[in-house]
């Protein structure tokens, strides 16, 4: 029986009370230390004959905004924040593990560093650059869209690498390749092209800093096997844990807010989790 369940509590505290090597794949989203506070609207639909969706026995519904999201960004020593954690995501990986970590270009040199520190340079993969288009516009600077997310093997002669399960994306010039590879698609390099979950999205919860559902399935298949369970300790609005049942994986999930463990709650309620309420969880 698989493994799924989300945990309200404070993730440190958690993840010392796991048991070693238990998640071959570990993927995090920690807080981008913006200094800033996080919003984001929450989407909700009303039932309305002439709206944008399409429910449960034909029933027609639309999109409104709903309750606002928030969290704060700030830590005054990101790293230190993150060593702890860290570390014990290395002891919960088996020697075949990954940990894959989700950072912005403010804070992702330092993290590099102190991954270098944690896991060995020589367990560095891939520095992932995931590139979107959306938002503003600034007219004083490039504008800064995208975010990295750094690959490490615990041993890098030994990990798991599904090839046949990545997705193809087409050719840019498919005249150039002939008519089957054309069709086939190519594999994608480490710059991964893929918009943010858009406000008229069905797959938008509304929670601030929800990453897309399909850039979690492209990490999912290609780094785990059906009957593996993923952990996220910054798992937010839970994109991480639909990605893994969706493709036949267990997912664990911890986070301290309790409107992301609603979030959660609501989001993969048709898989069944088991919610954990940690003894020193606190609501944020």
């Amino acid at each position: 029986m698989l493994d799924r369940r989300i945990i309200h509590g404070e993730n440190l505290e958690v993840l010392r009370d796991l048991p070693g090597q238990r998640f071959r794949l570990i993927y995090i989203d920690p807080p981008f230390n913006t200094g800033r506070t996080q919003e984001s609207a929450r989407l909700k639909v009303v039932q309305d004959e002439a709206g944008d969706r399409l429910g449960f026995g034909g029933r027609r519904y639309r999109s409104e905004e709903g309750e606002k999201r928030a969290y704060r960004d700030h830590f005054d020593d990101y790293a230190s924040f993150l060593e702890p954690r860290l570390l014990e995501a290395r002891r919960l990986l088996p020697e075949d593990g990954s940990l894959f970590l989700h950072v912005d270009p403010r804070e992702s040199h330092y993290v590099k560093i102190l991954l270098d520190e944690i896991f060995g340079r020589v367990s560095f993969m891939n520095e992932i650059v995931w590139s979107y288009d959306y938002g503003g516009r600034p007219k004083r600077r490039w504008p800064s869209k995208h975010d990295v997310i750094f690959w490490y093997a615990k041993d890098p002669e030994n990990y798991v690498f599904e090839y046949d399960a990545i997705d193809r994306i087409p050719y840019m010039a498919p005249s150039l390749v002939g008519a089957e590879k054309a069709a086939r698609g190519k594999t994608p390099t480490d710059v991964w092209w893929n918009t943010i979950v858009p406000t008229t999205s069905k797959e938008r919860t509304g929670y601030p800093t929800q990453k897309p559902l399909s850039v979690l399935e492209r990490i999912v298949c290609v780094h785990s096997v059906p009957g593996d369970t993923v952990l996220d300790f910054f798992a937010g609005s839970g994109t991480t844990g639909e990605a893994a049942a969706k493709h036949g994986r267990g997912f664990v999930l911890i986070d301290e807010n309790v409107e992301a463990i609603e979030v959660m709650r609501v989001r993969l309620s048709a898989y069944s989790p088991a919610l954990e309420v940690w003894p020193t969880a606190r609501g944020g």
